[in-house]
């Protein structure tokens, strides 16, 4: 397996959402796949052009999510579109599929030739609007073993956003980190509260401490505060900070995602 860094072409790269339109079955859906795939190879298209290092494929406009897992007509849709995405960029790219449908978001990765997942709920149980999300390492190394997937990383969200984590309080969050490191993940993502919301920096070197493995912020960094996490971080995972006013629901902005790799290229 490729290490993670070795990924992209940056020390500390940045890699932008594409925040797939609501697919075919889901409450929001008003479009066709194929003009969902058009949306989200156009958005790849913006991206590659403004210097981004890497890109992510979520399904974060099919709510209400379900817990755990989703039906083949998601994987199917994802599998499509994160493909013409890869062959259209041409760089590293992963997938998170919503709400911790972690084993489909390796199918996905591994038949569309990608290269990472977004994990959560990897270590340890959380409670998510959805419900309890429990631990899913074992199943999904298994799985990945299974498949012959291993050149997929699984990238593992701690103590992740709109999340409570009462039942897990008395573990910190680089206790955390450090046991996805013990359960054989590939990275660690750490996030603010919500979608949009930067992290604690004291969260970011709390789990810098306590594992080896690269270290991703997926929430809330912005032009503006990127120079405080520059140094602390392996790179970041952006989202909101590429739409249109900073919403992540609303089309990218060129001009945004330029200024973020602007101020980027000025701390590399």
């Amino acid at each position: 397996m490729p290490t993670t860094q070795s990924l992209f072409s940056a020390a500390r790269p940045v890699i932008a959402m594409i925040h797939v339109g609501a697919l075919p079955g889901t409450p929001a859906n008003k479009l066709s796949l194929s003009a969902i795939e058009k949306q989200a190879v156009a958005e790849a298209r913006i991206f590659r052009a403004s210097g981004v290092h890497g890109l992510m494929l979520e399904n974060m406009h099919d709510t209400p999510y379900l817990r755990g897992q989703v039906g083949p007509e998601i994987v199917a849709a994802m599998a499509i579109i994160a493909r013409a995405v890869k062959r259209t960029s041409q760089l590293a790219c992963g997938v998170q599929i919503l709400a911790g449908a972690n084993l489909e978001a390796l199918a996905v990765a591994h038949t569309a030739g990608l290269d990472f997942i977004r994990a959560e709920g990897f270590a340890f149980a959380h409670v998510a609007d959805e419900g309890i999300i429990q631990s899913s390492a074992a199943e999904l190394l298994r799985y990945r073993r299974a498949m012959g997937a291993e050149s997929v990383q699984v990238w593992a969200d701690v103590k992740k956003k709109h999340s409570a984590h009462a039942i897990t309080a008395d573990v910190g969050i680089g206790e955390t980190a450090h046991a996805v490191e013990f359960m054989r993940g590939d990275a660690v993502i750490v996030t603010g509260t919500v979608t949009g919301a930067a992290p604690r920096r004291a969260d970011v070197l709390a789990v810098k401490r306590q594992t080896r493995l690269p270290v991703y912020l997926g929430s809330g960094v912005t032009a503006a505060n990127l120079k405080r996490f520059y140094g602390a971080a392996d790179g970041f995972i952006v989202g909101s900070e590429f739409k249109q006013g900073g919403q992540w629901s609303l089309a990218v902005d060129a001009k945004r995602v330029e200024r973020f790799m602007a101020a980027h290229s000025k701390l590399a």
